[in-house]
């Protein structure tokens, strides 16, 4: 279904709905949340979805997945052309119960592209064309590889905090002093504390949080170099190096798919505009 914003999604029939929208860049969607769970998939474009918990990049061709009840917002860094799945919670126990980024096969992002005309699930009978699209899709995310595409935030309030804006305003001359001082908290107790609440040691959340802070700035035009060594990197090509192994794409990839005027556009069958995730 096309143009649905999110608040009447949830009270479509059915125990899976589908919809599409297109977002131009910088576009923000507020927090909410969906009674269903929702698969949100890029099929171009790359977004930025946070809870309270962290944030998570979704580059094209790859998908959110946001469990029901979960306050979420969106943040589109290119413009972008998404799918989203709305699942009940009890279609099945193996859905996933986090946020995460998930990686799209080949059948599942087909089976996506295939909803966008279809009539609610609703309105067609068990194992007609619509149920089976869907039914396939549903197990295409319980089997899907999680990517490690999230920059979690720790449970400790004074530590979100100090991560919220160390992601807002990244510098390399932040040292795991500065935010010992700042916290007034031990070197060993930091260092404990922070792996166990994000799952990652600091240097690797920062190095993590400086290529969330840089997509913004790569998709105004701002030269690799100069942005890599800002951001406390030795050289252009270590910055690409880590860039690449989180984004998936080097940077000239992303330049590229953040900028539709600069390559082909993929076609869509349909334009949605101004809608809620």
């Amino acid at each position: 279904m096309r143009n649905v914003q999110a608040t009447l999604a949830d009270q479509l029939p059915g125990r899976i709905v589908a919809t599409s929208n297109e977002y131009p860049s910088h576009h923000r969607i507020a927090r909410h949340k969906h009674r269903r769970s929702q698969l949100l998939y890029a099929a171009h474009g790359i977004m930025v979805v946070g809870t309270e918990t962290g944030r998570w990049i979704v580059p094209p061709e790859r998908a959110a997945w946001v469990p029901s009840g979960m306050a979420h917002d969106v943040h589109v860094l290119a413009q972008i052309s998404t799918r989203s799945i709305y699942i009940e919670p009890e279609v099945s126990a193996a859905l996933p119960r986090d946020c995460r980024v998930i990686g799209v096969s080949p059948l599942m992002r087909q089976l996506l592209l295939e909803t966008l005309d279809l009539p609610l699930q609703s309105e067609s009978g068990s194992g007609s064309r619509p149920d089976l699209i869907y039914s396939l899709i549903v197990h295409e995310i319980e089997r899907a590889p999680v990517l490690p595409l999230d920059i979690p935030f720790p449970a400790d309030p004074r530590l979100t905090k100090r991560c919220r804006a160390y992601l807002a305003h990244p510098s390399p001359h932040d040292s795991i002093d500065d935010w010992c001082a700042d916290l007034a908290m031990s070197r060993r107790t930091f260092t404990r504390r922070f792996r166990a609440e994000t799952g990652t040691s600091f240097a690797q959340w920062c190095r993590q949080a400086a290529i969330f802070a840089a997509l913004p700035r790569l998709a105004a035009g701002e030269a690799i170099t100069a942005l890599a060594l800002d951001l406390g990197y030795e050289s252009a090509s270590a910055f690409t190096t880590m860039f690449k192994r989180l984004i998936g794409m080097p940077p000239s990839r992303y330049l590229a798919v953040s900028n539709p005027m600069r390559e082909v556009a993929v076609p869509m069958r349909g334009t949605m505009r101004g809608l809620d995730g």
